[in-house]
């Protein structure tokens, strides 16, 4: 009985959000409701009380927003780029509701008329429509990865009441010059809301899986040490070399490298590739067979061909964890810091994964891709990769003076 009472009830809200999407809330009547569901009218009100009270049920309990929430949620363990994950929410927050845009405007064209304990339960469901950024902020702070001086619950209410007033401005008007597009206004909200009311912590500056801040301080590693880390890496087997191979030769971080599949390689001849997925974007990048002056191996013959070619299994994942399942963000760190046990950067510190980034950007542009083809490549916009551009001026000018005290008086 408990399962069917349930399942009216889910029908119900499912009937109310087609319904107040095509014809708006004052438009749809309860019979309608009902019928749609295949309930009677009683079994409405005795889950709802009435209209108003079934769409407030609609906005808290919608699953398209609920698992929007858990998954901002299970991003915060392990931790990873703050930016990346705020921006993907906001990102599928403004996708759900575009896929309803005339539920939007009812709700926000037809508010007056509802009853006044309704407008105060409506705000309650917007407020907790706010309890899972919430809970997610409230982690990445505790664990230390930002800097605020705002509660949590403040935060999450400014980033859901902008994302709101977006959709809101969009779907009620046309030819504003607001924003270039949504991507435009996504970029910019999260840096303003980052720099705003939050900072990095110092400890998460360099650790940041997915380098998306755009104020980093760039540490790209010297050549000696990339080669020594490789090296220890082929030492403890072809997995290990593949990894290391792909940080430094493609640029990517472990975010990325848990979801390739043995299907996202292309290669032949003129070059090797992989294709990157990620919320939004799917790109291809370039799997350099030279790393900072030296080969290692050929375009059709290297440590990530080698390691997929030796394989006798049948999971589709690129790389495995012992257990032979699809390796993880924190099992890929445990082989980083296997590598680089008892080594230390110029500035005295153990090198850290999200260095390796640092260097494969650095070092491409060093070799002289544009800044913009950098930016297609790695889906960063051209502000995210100054940094990178500043570093590389550095490194160039640094090189020139040293060629210059080689040459005669």
């Amino acid at each position: 009985m408990a399962s069917s009472t349930h399942s009216a009830r889910q029908r119900l809200i499912q009937a109310a959000l087609e319904l107040f999407t095509a014809q708006g809330v004052s438009g749809t009547t309860t019979r309608q409701i009902a019928e749609r569901a295949e309930v009677n009218e009683v079994t409405l009100f005795r889950h709802f009380g009435n209209k108003h009270g079934l769409l407030l049920a609609v906005l808290e309990e919608s699953a398209a927003f609920k698992n929007l929430g858990e998954s901002l949620i299970r991003r915060a363990s392990p931790p990873g780029s703050v930016y990346q994950a705020l921006k993907d929410y906001a990102s599928d927050s403004l996708l759900a509701l575009e896929r309803v845009p005339e539920f939007v405007r009812s709700v926000v064209g037809e508010a007056d008329q509802y009853p006044a304990e309704n407008r105060r339960a409506l705000g309650r469901g917007l407020t907790e429509a706010n309890r899972y950024v919430a809970q997610y902020l409230a982690t990445v702070i505790q664990q230390g990865h930002l800097n605020t001086y705002l509660p949590a619950e403040k935060l999450a209410s400014l980033l859901n009441g902008m994302l709101l007033g977006y959709a809101v401005i969009e779907f009620t008007s046309e030819f504003h010059e607001l924003w270039e597009d949504r991507d435009d206004f996504l970029e910019n909200l999260v840096e303003l809301f980052l720099r705003g009311a939050m900072s990095p912590s110092p400890e998460s500056a360099i650790n940041n899986s997915s380098e998306n801040d755009r104020s980093i301080e760039v540490a790209d590693l010297p050549a000696a040490l990339v080669h020594e880390i490789l090296r220890q890496a082929r030492r403890l087997g072809l997995q290990d070399y593949a990894l290391a191979y792909i940080l430094f030769g493609a640029g990517l971080c472990a975010t990325e490298i848990v979801n390739l599949q043995r299907s996202h390689q292309i290669y032949d001849e003129q070059g090797h590739f992989l294709q990157i997925t990620t919320p939004g974007l799917v790109r291809q990048v370039p799997v350099n067979q030279w790393i900072l002056g030296k080969q290692y191996g050929s375009y059709t013959n290297n440590p990530l061909i080698k390691w997929l070619k030796s394989r006798k299994d049948n999971q589709l994942a690129m790389f495995l964890n012992p257990a032979g399942e699809p390796i993880s963000e924190s099992e890929i760190q445990n082989h980083w810091e296997s590598w680089t046990q008892g080594m230390l950067t110029p500035q005295g510190k153990p090198p850290a994964i999200a260095q390796a980034q640092h260097t494969w950007r650095v070092e491409m542009l060093m070799r002289g891709i544009s800044l913009e083809n950098l930016s297609i490549l790695t889906g960063c916009d051209r502000a995210q990769l100054q940094p990178y551009a500043r570093r590389s001026r550095e490194k160039a000018a640094l090189e020139q003076a040293t060629r210059l005290d080689h040459k005669p008086t």
